[in-house]
């Protein structure tokens, strides 16, 4: 029996080929993985945040589960995209939040009622996203690197792997990257 790592890559793989049953038996293997990276996000949050990491887990499994096109390289790079869901998840949450601030019309969102954001950190988000936009115009890997690394929780190693370059170019694109946002961010 292989190990979970192999296990994941090769179940990405066998659902790819339209095997269902290969998507039953991922799911408990990258649910607990997926929850953790949730908490990440959600832990990163302001006092006054009450989203469920379920509801944001279960939002994001939705969404990853309509990707069936995606040719899955490994576990890592599920759990990349996997981060990438996440973070759009919660910036278009904030982007409604921001526009109702500004008079927009009130949409319902369908995470959970319990789905709570600050004003101000709905704009934090917002402008986060912006500036990620912004270095990936002209930085895209470094600004694959920052989805990697922050969002998707992967270390220098796996980052690495999902984007086929050294180790060492993944820490120079990551302090890069957060100087660079960091500026964008403080202008």
């Amino acid at each position: 029996m292989p190990d979970s790592k192999n296990e994941v890559t090769v179940l990405l793989q066998r659902w790819k080929s339209g095997d269902e049953e290969a998507l039953d038996r991922l799911t408990p293997l990258v649910y607990d993985q997926l929850h953790r990276l949730a908490h990440q996000y959600l832990r990163r949050e302001r006092n006054g945040h009450t989203l469920q990491t379920s509801a944001l887990v279960n939002e994001a499994y939705l969404r990853l589960v309509e990707h069936k096109a995606v040719d899955w390289q490994s576990r890592a790079h599920f759990f990349a995209v996997s981060a990438v869901v996440m973070r759009r998840i919660l910036v278009d949450y904030a982007r409604q939040r921001t526009s109702e601030k500004r008079g927009g019309t009130f949409q319902q969102i369908t995470l959970t009622d319990n789905l709570i954001v600050t004003q101000e950190r709905a704009a934090e988000l917002v402008a986060l996203d912006e500036a990620i936009k912004a270095l990936n115009e002209l930085y895209p890997r470094r600004s694959k690197v920052i989805e990697l690394r922050y969002f998707g929780g992967l270390n220098n190693k796996e980052a690495s792997a999902v984007l086929k370059v050294s180790e060492a170019t993944i820490e120079r694109d990551w302090r890069f990257a957060r100087a660079w946002l960091y500026r964008e961010l403080t202008k």
